[in-house]
């Protein structure tokens, strides 16, 4: 199972032209199949992972869904009632990791 998981979110972190949404606030309730449902309404999800804490046991409210397209992505982010169970989730598009030409670290500073 954990190396099913693994493989999972190495396959998502590979797919980095993929349009990834990331899911916060999913119940404990849930788990990958439910975090499906509401968003498969927005068109084909290509992966859906729930991560999980493995000294806990329950996954940490956190997941991530990859949709074939760019435009279904954005028809999932412009919709604002995703609710799994009663509770609404936060649908967002994940952050870039490259820092803006105002937010240099001290480093890269010294570099220049």
């Amino acid at each position: 199972m954990a190396a099913s998981a693994a493989r999972s979110v190495a396959a998502l972190r590979t797919s980095i032209n993929r349009p990834l949404a990331f899911v916060r606030k999913i119940p404990w309730t849930a788990g990958s199949n439910e975090l499906r449902e509401p968003l498969a309404q927005f068109g084909r999800i290509r992966r859906c992972f729930v991560f999980f804490d493995k000294e806990m046991g329950f996954h940490r409210g956190l997941g991530l869904v990859q949709f074939s397209t760019e435009e279904e992505l954005q028809n999932a982010l412009q919709q604002e009632n995703h609710i799994i169970d009663g509770i609404k989730l936060q649908v967002e598009a994940p952050r870039s990791k490259v820092l803006p030409e105002y937010q240099t670290s001290d480093e890269e500073k010294e570099l220049r």
